[in-house]
């Protein structure tokens, strides 16, 4: 699989589009000035204490308070919060972590009343973006991730990613943490690590480490609330959990972030450090690699694959509802339960994505077409699973019910990624809307495949708007030479100035328009 990172950088934001086989996976957008961004580090004081929720509200200058519950305090809280102190009262300069003495660690099951006082001032991580009416969600269980580690101050525990299956390669890892870590500092050992040198690792856990000194350094003299560090940015985030052999090319449209991804490819992988390149093009990048058509077609609350199978996705509050629909795409050879487990098959492969694509959090409830035997349930859930292999954000998926409804978990740490693609109709100005011209000659496109090769329809014709009609039949590689070559059938176009801009319709041998 060939992996792409298309980032289109203007004065007010960073949009970063993954790519895998040509096909939009992942859309980002970045603001420029954007704060409370997963991974950034705050120094708050307690609001209030809520007993009944066994959480607290803490100041970190956001409108709303951000919401800290025990369970995210961390087992070292005691210990962060005496570190904190003898830092802010001037005891603890110079104090390196490795010579701190842990506090004993808190009970899983205490009451946050026990731990926190309101007033105090507290280190706090952002967990979960600020979404909807809600404020940030943080943790005190402070984490600095790299690109083969993570670092976790005042914890002595070494992890291995479980994806690492070889016994043997997670005991030399396990080893050689242990012979370079700081003291008081536990580690979690990533996936990519694995058969890495002892020198790579040994940068990366340097690179963490001088991070949470700067932090060591910023407290002695800030005051709540204040920004202490920021995560990196959206585009080396990516990069640092995502970057591997499959990634073959990383394309953006900016002089300054094109050094600077490039310094920062230096750093992580400077074997891929030529996979970067400076769009230079007159063609804006997104729409040079079929990004902005992609965007049209993949978002919206109908979502049609090339098939004819469609998806409709509806959003609530706290659910969201994909319902899948068969459309035109029906086998006459073939009985209702094959027809409904490959409509079922593709369809898991597009929900997959749309929920990347997306970002969709929370609980999704997937309504595909109903299948009597089990096995195909089984074929559809595993394929489902794989499906979302790739996927990132931490997912359970349940096998699906009798009644045919899949129900997904996913983590929601930002706010759903929402284009609107609806354009506003050039005939009406302004007080309707239709589909994305950009997609036209798809859709014609599609419905002629269903005419010719499910209704057996001939010599067809097709009436558009005048316009329209010059760009389908301009030159002499046109879209009716090009439909000739596909469908093995003439089609006749014809233009009628009655038509609206975007308006066409079919007609058959006999002049009787087909009703699509």
């Amino acid at each position: 699989m060939n992996k792409e990172l298309i980032i289109n950088s203007t004065s007010s934001e960073v949009e970063i589009a993954l790519l895998e086989d040509k096909l939009l996976v992942e859309l980002n957008k970045e603001k420029s000035n954007n704060e409370y961004s997963v991974g950034d580090i705050y120094l708050g004081r307690i609001k209030k204490i809520m007993p009944g929720l066994n959480a607290a509200f803490v100041d970190i200058g956001y409108e709303k308070d951000a919401f800290l519950h025990y369970l995210d305090l961390g087992p070292q809280i005691q210990s962060l919060l005496k570190y904190m102190k003898s830092l802010q009262n001037g005891s603890g300069n110079g104090l390196s972590i490795s010579d701190f003495e842990l506090e004993v660690d808190i009970l899983k099951t205490g009451k946050i009343n026990q731990v926190l006082k309101p007033g105090a001032n507290i280190l706090v991580q952002i967990a979960k973006e600020p979404i909807s009416t809600k404020g940030p969600r943080v943790t005190s269980e402070i984490a600095f991730a790299g690109r083969y580690l993570v670092l976790m101050p005042f914890s002595d525990k070494i992890s291995v990613s479980q994806k690492i299956k070889s016994s043997e390669e997670r005991n030399r890892l396990k080893r050689l943490i242990t012979s370079i870590k700081p003291k008081n500092c536990g580690i979690i050992i990533r996936t990519v690590a694995e058969n890495k040198l002892v020198a790579d690792l040994d940068a990366d856990l340097r690179a963490l480490y001088k991070r949470w000194e700067t932090i060591t350094q910023k407290l002695s003299n800030s005051k709540p609330p204040a920004k202490i560090i920021g995560e990196i940015d959206r585009t080396s985030a990516i990069l640092r959990d995502a970057l591997n052999e499959s990634f073959h090319s990383i394309v953006v449209n900016d002089a300054l972030l094109y050094e600077e991804i490039k310094n920062y490819i230096q750093k992580i992988s400077p074997d891929k450090i030529n996979i970067v390149k400076l769009h230079s093009g007159k063609v804006p990048i997104f729409e040079q690699y079929g990004i902005d058509k992609q965007i049209k077609n993949s978002f919206g609350k109908t979502i049609t694959i090339k098939s004819g199978t469609y998806l409709v996705i509806e959003h609530t509050e706290a659910l969201h509802v994909i319902d899948i629909n068969s459309g035109h795409r029906v086998n006459q050879d073939q009985n209702q339960e094959t027809n409904a487990m490959e409509v079922n098959l593709e369809a898991a492969t597009e929900v997959a994505r749309q929920l990347r694509l997306r970002d969709m959090g929370g609980i999704i409830v997937v309504d595909f077409i109903d299948m009597t035997q089990g096995a195909n349930r089984r074929r559809l859930y595993e394929q489902l699973r794989d499906e979302m292999k790739r996927d990132r954000a931490k997912h359970s998926i349940l096998p699906p019910s009798k009644f045919g409804l899949v129900q997904i978990t996913r983590q929601r740490v930002r706010p759903e990624m929402n284009v609107q693609i609806l354009e506003k109709c050039p005939t009406c100005e302004g007080t309707g809307e239709i589909r994305p011209a950009i997609l036209l000659t798809d859709d014609i496109e599609n419905n002629l495949g269903y005419l010719i090769r499910e209704q057996n329809e001939k010599e067809l014709t097709l009436t558009v708007h005048p316009y329209v009609h010059a760009f389908l039949t301009r030159g002499w590689f046109n879209y009716r030479w090009k439909w000739w070559r596909k469908f093995h059938q003439r089609i006749r176009i014809n233009p009628q100035n009655a038509s609206q801009f975007l308006e066409y319709h079919f007609y058959n041998k006999n002049g009787d328009e087909i009703k699509m």
